[in-house]
């Protein structure tokens, strides 16, 4: 080697020394801590003035400030301004926990600012971020974009025109145009934010989630999704919609893993199945996915769809699952002959093969129910109704009305066909009475089981049987009074036309007398158990909405 070439060497050896130890790492210096050249094939240095002194660095560069290593294939260092430029293969290592890589680099010492261009990706060992053009700040550790990035975490991809990453908390904040897609969910809105680490998405804007699985659409404003563990919480009356129903309420929680949903304040379910539909509204309604049950507590109000003379059912407690689970764990006695339930499910089936399948339903109402429909109202302790039959069974001293009849006893089977009254069976204790017109007298029928049958949603005609009473009021032609008559029998049918009592039959065993008007103690006439109770009748559905 010649002389010449030897000196060049040992002034550059010299030149790199003397510049490291006149510009030492000095954290309180105005340019804040200096970067320190680690390695390079090869170096220059070149000072032009005092505010201007370069080191250019080429092959495998490497340098340093404080926890953060910086790579390139080759560099710029402005030594006084402490910036770095770095071109090639630029990589960030920031504390072994965020890694930043491109093809362009400018790092401002003094801020700890890094301005990456052309092929920008960052990883923090969860998720890629990956974008043309990213300004990231070490000091606080957050990463933005704004002109369009995508990251990619385990099955997860989303994209939006700005980004900011936290990488303290492992939170990316996606705005404008945001699309998240997953094997199972596909998400879009304005604002976003994503944790890498927990998979929980944070809705703070109006935002769709559409599961591709379920075919369920989410509309939303505020929540999150944990989408490792399925689960959610959702807020500001969010919608659930899917092929059978949409779900409205102030708060929402489900979890996808176990089927189960709560959903708080002012919750709405709608059915849309037209046939055999029905509507919930409750304060709290609890759902499970797999064996579709509903359960609806704090002022549970139940809409049956009966063409335009929907049935409400209100009570502390309303329950809906299955028929055919129900069936394996106890019995649930027919009470309809096969023919009516084959006519029945024949008017239900349309070209829609699921349709069949939502008559395989039941509901049951806990304490306090009262039920109301422009035919006819009701109140009870406790029901349950098939939509498989149609019939709604009422237990322990339940009372129905029908125009100005009511009708009670132990337990009362109404069954309905059409999207009306057909027939009303009523068990032990029954009695009837009608109240004649605006008078203070009452038509009355009692017998210990009682049998009503409907035509065109009115009382048509009625049956007692066993020990039957009745009480009756005749009238002439111009509606005055005849006289009144008490009489037993085996058996007494009473006749209707317009829901009022037109003719008696007694069958076997008649015993009875007719009294005058005026002559006679119309109480005394009334047989034991009356007791008419129009004060606990439901009078319209806006009662039942404000039920307590």
């Amino acid at each position: 080697m010649s002389g010449k070439y030897f000196l060049l060497i040992l002034l550059l050896f010299f030149a790199h020394i003397s510049i490291a130890q006149r510009l030492p790492n000095d954290t309180s210096s105005p340019e804040g801590k200096r970067i320190d050249i680690l390695f390079a094939d090869r170096y220059n240095y070149q000072k032009l003035d005092s505010l201007n002194e370069f080191v250019s660095l080429a092959g495998k560069v490497k340098v340093q400030q404080d926890k953060i290593i910086f790579y390139a294939d080759s560099a710029v260092l402005n030594r006084q301004l402490n910036i770095l430029e770095a071109f090639g293969n630029v990589h960030i290592n920031d504390a072994d926990s965020i890694h930043t890589y491109a093809q362009y680099l400018r790092y401002l010492g003094k801020e700890k600012k890094a301005f990456l261009k052309n092929k920008v990706r960052l990883t923090d060992g969860n998720g890629v971020l990956t974008t043309d053009e990213l300004e990231y700040d070490a000091t606080i550790k957050i990463g933005t974009y704004l002109r369009g990035g995508k990251l990619v975490n385990k099955k997860s991809t989303l994209t939006s025109t700005e980004g900011y990453y936290y990488g303290d908390t492992k939170d990316v904040i996606f705005k404008r145009k945001v699309v998240m897609i997953d094997p199972d969910n596909k998400i879009t809105g304005d604002t976003l934010q994503y944790n890498t680490s927990t998979e929980i998405t944070t809705f703070t804007s109006p935002t769709i989630v559409y599961n591709i699985k379920d075919k369920r659409t989410i509309k939303t404003r505020e929540g999150f999704y944990d989408m490792k563990n399925k689960k959610a919480e959702l807020y500001k009356r969010s919608i659930i919609e899917d092929s059978a129903a949409i779900f409205t309420a102030d708060d929402m929680a489900f979890d996808d893993s176990t089927g189960l949903g709560e959903f708080r304040g002012n919750a709405v379910y709608k059915s849309k199945d037209t046939a055999q539909g029905f509507d919930m509204i409750a304060n709290n309604i609890r759902t499970n996915k797999k064996n579709n049950s509903m359960v609806a507590t704090q002022k549970p109000l139940l809409l049956i769809k009966q063409g335009v003379d929907t049935i409400y059912i209100t009570a502390d407690t309303l329950y809906s699952a299955k028929l055919s689970d129900l069936k394996k764990s106890r019995l649930v006695p027919s009470i309809r002959d096969s023919s009516r339930v084959d006519s029945i499910k024949k008017n239900i089936i349309t070209s829609n093969k699921e349709v069949e399948d939502s008559s395989d339903k039941f509901f049951e109402a806990y304490y306090n129910v009262k039920v109301f429909s422009d035919s006819l109202q009701a109140v009870g302790d406790s029901l349950f109704y098939s939509l498989k039959d149609s019939v709604f069974r009422l237990f322990k001293k339940p009372i129905v009305w029908a125009q100005e009849n009511q009708i009670s006893g132990d337990t009362i089977y109404l069954y309905i066909q059409n999207k009306k009254p057909e027939r009303l069976y009523v068990f032990e204790n029954s009695m009837a009475i009608n109240k004649v017109d605006s008078s203070v007298y009452f038509n009355q029928l009692r017998g210990t089981t009682i049998n009503a049958l409907f035509l065109d949603g009115k009382i048509n005609s009625m049956r007692a049987k066993g020990n039957a009473e009745n009480v009756y009021y005749a009238t002439d032609e111009d509606k005055s009074f005849i006289g009144v008559n008490k009489s037993t029998a085996d058996i007494i049918d009473v006749f209707f036309d317009d829901s009022k009592p037109q003719k008696v039959v007694f069958l076997r065993n008649l015993d009875g007398t007719t009294y005058p008007m005026r002559l006679t103690n119309h109480e005394e006439l009334k047989i034991r158990g009356f007791k008419w109770q129009d004060a606990l009748r439901p009078k319209s559905k806006y009662e039942l909405l404000m039920f307590k």
